[in-house]
């Protein structure tokens, strides 16, 4: 077929379509694949801004003769939403809930409403939309209906196609209709009407009635039949529900622009019963007896594999330490209307099958929060199995695959029987065992011509196994490509033929994502690496020592879950809250440099790592470090950032920020010249200004006030002895920057806290410095020159092993994490990471048994810093906070937006202030005057006393040196803190007129000289 006119396209649409409209290499990379092993780069990108929007962009494409493919949050497994087309991304503004009708409990939706967000918008009507799938928190409703997505509610709910009540849908004809349910007199009426919806409705009642016998015969009878067109709908026993029969149709026939759905209550109360079993297909085989005695809402499985994968990635051990013994798990969940009744369900299941709630093997909760962390080992699956620690690469493919609950046992063994055939060693298997769905991901070559045809035989053999089951190919994921192909070994050639028909009814162009269901693509065709995949690989400045030392291994480790897409908790991704981007997410971050690896001919990113496509995508990441914990597999942009901007800025000159920012540590010491004249030409008026234009800094912020004295001068003036470094009770708190130049009351407060607690301080007064801010804006040669002078300053504690106290988390987390891998091989490096300690840790862990912190006995609100959250954890702050009697609310509001130097850069103001405007600004506006506001991160204090909430937050060590001066104050203890002052307007303006007065004098001699 012939190519459309790109560049006519691009411009109809520019010039026709109320949205944003790309095709440029950025979005064309980030839009490339998504959670599968497929990779087409599309034509180009349109967000639109209504419905109608969108409606129209799909007329000027057909105008075009454009394949579109419609996308919600991208997070399909089969392929099914990448595809060399333009992509319509509903999910930036087409979010609304329209309409709710409590009595009715049906609303009805755009289709880029995130569930999460629908069901928070439901909460006050007690109603929410019945499936959850994993990926709860960023799944977009039309994706749902397009994939018929399911989770693990399913099990009370059923699928998503059971919960549409009515579709509004246009064709790529420009047919526009709102279908469901449609009787015999109606399709009549339609059909007498004439015109292309009469086509349609005569067209699927000739399809019905032709293939009915094939329909009911051919379709398995089982609760988790995703795989193929929903034919079933149209049986006359089904009511011949058109809207039914196109949820999961993958964009293939239509494009949905609203949809009615039907709501079910909140339930009230839960409980959740977790039975141990000695293997996964013992517990599969207990699976019907369960469900013989007991209608539970949710019935998971999780096997022996995934526990031991969670135990050696250190991840959601807390939810493992609540499993009872076993080595597999079955939980089984309850709703109902009271306490009792959900408890009594539980213990009536455990009566009639013969086990005991005191038994080892059986655990049971009606806590909410003890349930919601057990459930977290289960919903973490795909993210646990798919960068596993032996380094091996797992792969969708046949991840999804469901059987009739009663067979389920013996299909697992025969299963494992198969990966033993290709020697695919021990994947997990867990899933959806209520209603027979299987996930696992398995260690497919995909690199090698022999490994892809092994996969090829492999999907093939499974195939035709679950079908000797009377199973389904895919359990919820749907088909795209990784099924696409196979669908004939399910169904047989006359309802594969059944669907070819209903495709060429609605799309008889094969303009709607083809390739997909329909005349599919190979499944071992446009895979994301494949046997001809080669990337380019150079030297890299961070050793990438967790990715077997390869940029390109740790590019790879997004696998396109999608977390970063969330709408709130956690950190990541708080450039994608600000923006809805994908090009601003974690994942679509990682979607560009995989392009710019040029392992395909077809990559969008051609020049490397000089890219200005990838440079603007990372110029809004924030280097927060959120992905580093919350992505699932782990994924550090930070790092990736830094590696690419020293390889991109390689040779040639740099931003202004990168020399103001990125050299601070060295301005800061230059200060101490004259600290009083710097902070006022710092803020002179004109000065000030043309200044910050100078260095790159954001016309709307403030810049910072240097102390008069430094941390170090006042310990200097101390005189204090340095303690032996062999001394047990020595330690050495670390003078960063921010606590020694901007803000020493911290670091005095540390001394008088650890001292308190018996410790011996020592500081070192030659300068040192972590590197920070010359890691941040990627230049790593002069990190690693500063990080060998600080080892040498430090090498006498270090060889003694005296702890390293560190109070600004971003530095501490630099030799936690950052310097571990920028240096890798370095002994010093790896004796400070092991010595590295935050306060708390140092308070809660090594002080004496008989130390107690001072008491605060009040309440704070208190702002995590993003490194902290990432490498360091919170608990030992949280224990210390505790025994001080202080009653914490620790936010889960994410970023501050400030993040270091990214908030001072020109042009990222906006982006900064909506982070923060997202919950920590917020939350601290709502905090009561007598509260704490407590952040340990420099940039987090400056956003929050910067953006005028009237609040200013302490450092924990601040908080607990006041106390133990006494009471603080009931109204805005904060006022006690010891902050430098601004400088007065008289040396502002002063520092202005002697600066005009000079360059004017300047000038006058230059004029004489000419004369």
């Amino acid at each position: 077929m012939t190519p459309p006119d790109t560049s006519g396209l691009e411009a109809a649409l520019s010039a026709e379509v109320d949205g944003e409209v790309r095709f440029d290499a950025g979005s064309r990379g980030a839009y490339s694949t998504d959670g599968s092993n497929y990779r087409q780069v599309p034509l180009g990108l349109v967000v639109p801004r209504t419905v109608e929007a969108g409606a129209r962009a799909l007329s000027v494409c057909a105008r075009f003769d454009a394949p579109v493919l419609s996308r919600g949050g991208g997070t399909s497994l089969a392929g099914q939403s990448t595809n060399t087309a333009v992509v319509i991304d509903w999910s930036k503004y087409c979010t609304r809930l329209v309409s709710v009708d409590p009595g009715r409990r049906t609303c009805v939706v755009e289709p880029g409403i995130v569930l999460d967000e629908l069901n928070r918008q439901l909460g006050p009507h007690q109603l929410q939309f019945g499936p959850k799938p994993a990926t709860h928190s960023h799944c977009a409703l039309g994706g749902m209906i397009g994939n018929n997505s399911c989770g693990a509610s399913a099990q009370a709910y059923g699928k998503t196609v059971d919960n549409v009540r009515g579709l509004e849908i246009l064709t790529y004809d420009g047919q526009r209709t709102w279908t469901g349910p449609t009787p015999p007199d109606e399709r009549a009426r339609i059909v007498a009407a004439g015109g292309r919806l009469a086509e349609l409705y005569g067209g699927l009642d000739r399809i019905a009635t032709e293939y009915l016998a094939d329909i009911r015969r051919g379709y398995p009878k089982i609760p988790r039949r995703v795989s193929g067109y929903n034919l079933d709908s149209l049986l006359p026993e089904n009511g011949f529900d058109v809207a039914k029969a196109l949820v999961g149709s993958e964009s293939t026939l239509v494009t949905v622009l609203r949809a009615e759905l039907d709501l079910v209550p909140v339930p009230p109360y839960q409980s959740l019963l977790v039975l141990g079993y000695d293997d996964v297909c013992a517990a599969a085989d207990d699976v019907p007896r369960l469900l013989e005695h007991s209608t539970p809402s949710q019935l998971e499985a999780l096997d022996d594999r995934m526990a031991q994968l969670m135990r050696e990635e250190g991840a959601y051990l807390d939810s493992l330490a609540m499993l009872p013994e076993g080595d597999s798990w079955l939980m089984v969940q309850y709703s109902g209307d009271s306490q009792e009744d959900v408890d009594e369900q539980a213990h009536a299941l455990l009566r009639a099958v013969g086990r005991d709630e005191k038994a080892s093997s059986v655990a049971f909760s009606d806590d909410p929060e003890r349930e919601q962390k057990m459930l977290r080992a289960r919903e973490a699956g795909l993210g646990v199995t798919a960068r596993p620690p032996d380094g091996r690469e797992t792969w969708e493919g046949w991840e999804d695959s469901a059987v009739p609950p009663e067979r389920l046992g013996d299909y697992l063994r025969d299963l494992r029987s198969l990966f033993d055939a290709f020697d695919y060693d021990r994947p997990t298997l867990y899933g959806h065992f209520g209603q027979g769905c299987v996930h696992t991901r398995i260690p497919f070559d995909l690199r090698t011509a022999h490994g892809v045809a092994d996969f090829r035989r492999f999907v093939e053999r499974a195939a035709d196994l679950v079908a000797s089951y009377g199973g389904s190919l895919s359990g919820e994921h749907g088909d795209g490509q990784s099924r696409g192909e196979l669908l004939t070994r399910m169904f047989g050639e006359r309802l594969v033929t059944a669907f070819g028909e209903l495709k060429a009814l609605f799309d008889p162009r094969d303009r709607m994502n083809p390739g997909k269901i329909v005349r599919p693509n190979p499944v071992d065709g446009q895979l994301r690496l494949g046997p001809g995949w080669r990337p380019a690989t150079e030297a890299t400045h961070f050793g990438f020592p967790e990715d077997e030392h390869n940029f390109n291994r740790a590019v790879m480790r997004c696998v396109g879950i999608g977390n970063c897409r969330s709408h709130s908790g956690g950190v990541m991704c708080p450039s994608y809250r600000a923006t809805m981007e994908e090009e601003h997410s974690t994942r679509g971050r990682a979607r560009l440099l995989f392009e710019m690896l040029n392992g395909h001919a077809d990559s969008a990113i051609q020049d490397g790592w000089r890219s200005t496509a990838v440079r603007d995508a990372l110029d809004l990441c924030l280097a927060c470090k959120g992905c580093k914990s919350d992505c699932p597999t782990g994924v550090d942009m930070a790092t990736l950032k830094a590696e690419f901007l020293a390889h991109h800025y390689e040779g040639r000159t740099r931003p202004a920020a990168h020399y103001s920012m990125g050299w601070l540590p060295v301005w800061a010491r230059l200060s101490r010249i004259a600290p009083a004249l710097v902070n006022s030409a710092l803020h002179a008026p004109g000065l000030a200004r043309a200044g910050k234009r100078l260095a790159g800094v954001d016309g709307a912020r403030s810049a910072p006030v240097f102390a008069e004295e430094s941390f170090v001068q006042w310990w200097r003036a101390q005189r204090r002895e340095q303690p032996d470094p062999a001394d047990p009770r020595t330690v050495v708190l670390w003078p960063d920057t921010f606590s020694t130049y901007f803000h020493p009351a911290i670091a005095k407060s540390a001394v008088r806290i650890l001292e308190d607690a018996g410790f011996r301080v020592a500081v070192p007064t030659e300068p040192v410095c972590c590197g920070l801010t010359w890691i941040s804006t990627g230049q790593l040669p002069m990190a690693k020159k500063v990080l060998t002078r600080t080892l040498a300053v430090l090498r006498p504690h270090l060889e003694a092993g005296t702890p390293v106290i560190g109070l600004e988390p971003s530095c501490t987390a630099v030799f936690r994490a950052d310097a571990p891998e920028l240096m890798p091989a370095d002994q010093d490096v790896r004796r400070l990471a092991g010595q590295v300690r935050t306060l708390a840790e140092q308070l809660v862990h090594h002080a004496p048994d008989d130390w107690r912190p001072p008491q605060l006995a009040r309440p704070a609100t208190v702002q995590t810093h993003c490194h902290q959250h990432a490498v360091m954890k919170f608990d030992a702050d949280e224990e210390l906070m505790r025994r001080a009697h202080l009653d914490a609310d620790v936010l889960d509001e994410g970023c501050c937006g400030l993040a270091g130097n990214f908030g001072f850069e020109r042009g990222h103001h906006e982006v900064s202030m909506a982070v923060a405007e997202l919950g920590v600004l917020p939350s601290v506006r709502a905090a009561a005057p007598d509260s704490l506001i407590l952040a340990d991160g420099f940039s987090c204090r400056t956003q929050i006393e910067g953006a005028g909430t009237g609040r200013r937050a302490l450092h924990l060590a601040e908080a607990l040196a006041l106390a133990l001066d006494g009471n603080l104050p009931s109204d805005h203890p904060e006022r006690l803190a010891d902050r430098p002052p601004e400088p007065s307007r008289t040396a502002r303006w002063t520092t202005t007129a002697t600066v005009a007065g000079l360059a004017a004098g300047g000038a006058v001699l230059g004029a004489r000289r000419r004369v």
